[in-house]
């Protein structure tokens, strides 16, 4: 079994559970799991030598029942249909726990964009919205970027729906370039999301009762419950923009961030780092790795530090049954897409607060809506008013999840699956 069927088995598998316990009927839990629309296409396009080469392309539309579907476009040599699925079914899940007007859908093709020229990628890009142009619509499909895809490739694909339609359409895509017709603060949103939950998180007071407590006394470590957040120690694996903009943000706030790692390994500083300058010394040095008075470490021994909060912020499955036995951070903020498995989430779910990252790295998606409101409307916020509002809606998305979790006595991701499958079957016709 390849990774994205697996991927797409424990997404179903988790929303079939979900439904059996909601007790709701078999055709309607079909409903929420077999997407409405898969379309797979062949991509001809022209290389820079003249010679014509296929690639392979998805778009799948899961589900409307709340909305146009919504969901990003990924270009990456490893994707394959069961992944572009299992995406979409998540981002109907994650949209209806955002509390947005959307369904899910995803896109993807099956190259490396890193060996193309930058013609090349643009025909491709191009091409790709060819293929899509009559499904897609700011009323019907909303892709956005996604893995190895940015507000360049979008513009492209913009500018040729557009040549397709004959309409100006600012809202049939997001993650756009401001110039035309952007959102500010997009950039910064999965990361700024992923620290507004955070600090609503540590807010609560009903979060006595729920943290890991010391073996020989008894006692709850303090500090998570302290109003200010200086001496909360966080680790960040992943330095892309989700977990650079996550650990500035963060450490901005007043966290301290003692470890930081990109692909090619991480840094550890117990009296903290200025993320910052990391990123300073990594544009000038290509990693993190010998940055200035901080031990190397590999991601791996990251995931096991002893710290506060963990952020896994880059790849999927980077906590399993081998290492979840290691961890011992007491909040884990799944900023990645899946960075626990099944089986390690299983095994540390009654020892560490998880918030999913369908919560968890939901901002990118709500700035997304804001960009496709702004869009509608012809009229846009300065960046201010769009992170107040991002605040404002993922902090009301974390409440209905934390009353459920507290109220039924169950995880966070359970609860979140929980509130996503309530309110899309309340608008199923």
């Amino acid at each position: 079994m390849n990774a994205g069927q697996k991927m797409l088995e424990s997404a179903q598998a988790l929303i079939k559970k979900t439904a059996q316990n909601l007790k709701l009927d078999e055709e309607k839990i079909k409903r929420l799991i077999e997407p409405e629309y898969i379309h797979e296409f062949a991509l001809e396009v022209q290389m820079d030598d003249g010679q014509k080469k296929v690639f392979k392309g998805w778009r799948v539309q899961h589900n409307s029942a709340l909305g146009p579907y919504k969901g990003g476009i990924r270009f990456h040599p490893e994707t394959v249909r069961d992944e572009v699925q299992a995406l979409a079914t998540l981002m109907t899940i994650k949209c209806a726990v955002a509390g947005l007007p959307y369904g899910g859908g995803k896109g993807g093709v099956a190259v490396d964009p890193k060996i193309l020229s930058k013609s090349e990628l643009e025909r491709l890009s191009r091409e790709y919205a060819k293929k899509i142009a009559n499904f897609i619509g700011e009323d019907i499909d909303v892709p956005a970027p996604d893995v190895n895809t940015n507000p360049q490739i979008i513009a492209w694909m913009i500018d040729e729906y557009q040549k397709i339609k004959g309409i100006k359409s600012p809202a049939t895509f997001t993650g756009k370039p401001v110039s035309i017709g952007g959102s500010l603060g997009r950039n910064e949103a999965t990361g700024r999301g992923g620290l507004f939950v955070l600090q609503a998180l540590l807010e609560k007071r009903d979060l006595v009762s729920c943290l890991p407590q010391s073996k020989e006394t008894g006692a709850i470590d303090v500090k998570l419950l302290s109003s200010s957040f200086q001496n909360i120690t966080i680790a960040v694996q992943g330095f892309g923009n989700v977990g650079y903009y996550f650990a500035k943000l963060a450490y901005e706030a007043g966290f301290k961030i003692v470890a930081l790692s990109d692909s090619r390994g991480g840094i550890y500083n117990e009296k903290g780092l200025d993320p910052i300058k990391v990123m300073e010394f990594k544009k000038k040095t290509g990693t993190v790795q010998d940055y200035k008075n901080s031990k190397n470490i590999t991601n791996e021994e990251l995931l096991e530090l002893k710290v506060d909060v963990l952020v896994p912020a880059a790849l999927e499955n980077v906590i399993s049954q081998k290492n979840a036995k290691n961890i011992q951070a007491k909040i884990i903020l799944e900023l990645a897409n899946g960075p626990l498995t099944d089986e390690a989430f299983e095994f540390l779910k009654e020892k560490v607060i998880i918030i999913p990252d369908v919560l968890a790295n939901s901002g990118g998606v709500t700035v997304s809506y804001l960009e496709w409101v702004q869009g509608k409307q012809g009229y846009w916020w300065g960046e201010k008013e769009v992170n107040q509002k991002l605040k404002e809606m993922i902090v009301r998305a974390f409440e209905a999840i934390w009353e459920k979790s507290i109220t039924k006595k169950m995880s966070l991701k359970q609860a979140a699956f929980e509130v996503a499958i309530e309110r899309i079957v309340s608008a199923m016709v």
